[in-house]
């Protein structure tokens, strides 16, 4: 199996360079000027996703009808254009990210709430910044890991920001949606535990060297997306039960797909996910 061609890494890396170029200036107009500013970022990453060879498919329905915190685990930078092609959302992420040369800049862009998980004395304030982005009504994705992982297994959880889970959304309980992100297999081929590496970005991996053998792929590398049932603080005894339980149906996903005992049962190049992509398409 051919797994590294110079010429497609090119190939790919100029497309990919094109169209950050040509959406860059498009996201601008649409937050200064008004326009689907939150949807715009979904067909980016969709058309990314595909240049890069990445096949997202999906197990179970993303909430789409109300703001909805999103909880996932965290292997890769890759999971931010897997997960925004399938959600008109904004992600969560550490203040490093935002001096990050070009992702900074596409993260500021899709209106990125940019944290400290360090400053203990600001943790009231980064609440209070995350709870107000949903009282707005928009969604969120948080990685609760603090850090991305090997992708075989799920991180245990820091519970600072699920403080955010107290917040009241039109009255109502904050609804958070578990969300699991396997790399499950490259041109149908199970990845296994040292394969998945050519997704995962972990550890002292430098970012440029990993994109590039990414680009260089002879194959397509499957992405298993699993939602999982949405919950509330008001169906927990406490914060840290919600986390918990939020930890337990991630974990449990991803060792499924690590494992191969679920099936994907809807492509997203395909159109699939109906709800997802009505939201998507305004």
């Amino acid at each position: 199996m051919d797994i590294g061609s110079t010429g497609r890494g090119i190939v790919r890396l100029s497309l990919y360079a094109i169209v950050t170029a040509l959406g860059i200036p498009l996201q601008v107009l649409f937050l200064r000027f008004g326009g689907p500013y939150a949807r715009f970022p979904v067909a980016y990453h969709r058309l990314c996703c595909r240049i890069l060879g990445l096949n997202v498919v999906t197990q179970g329905r993303p909430v789409t009808d109300r703001a909805t915190l999103f909880i996932s685990n965290h292997s890769s930078y890759l999971d931010i254009p897997v997960l925004g092609s399938l959600l008109p959302t904004s992600f969560v992420a550490k203040n490093e990210v935002g001096g990050w040369p070009l992702f900074g800049l596409l993260a500021r862009l899709q209106r990125t709430v940019f944290v400290d998980r360090n400053a203990r004395h600001r943790a009231d304030e980064q609440r209070d910044s995350i709870a107000g982005r949903l009282q707005a009504g928009d969604k969120l994705v948080l990685f609760p890991e603090g850090t991305s992982s090997d992708g075989n297994r799920t991180l245990p959880f820091k519970t600072a920001l699920f403080a955010v889970a107290a917040t009241q959304v039109d009255g109502k309980p904050l609804t958070l949606q578990p969300v699991s992100v396997t790399a499950t297999h490259l041109d149908g081929l199970p990845l296994g535990h040292a394969w998945r590496a050519l997704y995962a970005w972990y550890g002292d991996m430098e970012l440029p060297p990993h994109l590039w053998q990414l680009a260089r792929l002879g194959g397509r590398i499957r992405v298993l997306v699993e939602f999982h049932p949405p919950v509330s603080l008001a169906d927990f005894s406490s914060r840290k039960a919600l986390a918990d339980h939020c930890w337990r149906s991630v974990a449990a996903g991803v060792e499924r797909a690590v494992k191969g005992r679920d099936e994907p049962v809807a492509e997203n190049d395909d159109a699939a996910l109906p709800a997802a992509s009505a939201t998507a398409a305004g």
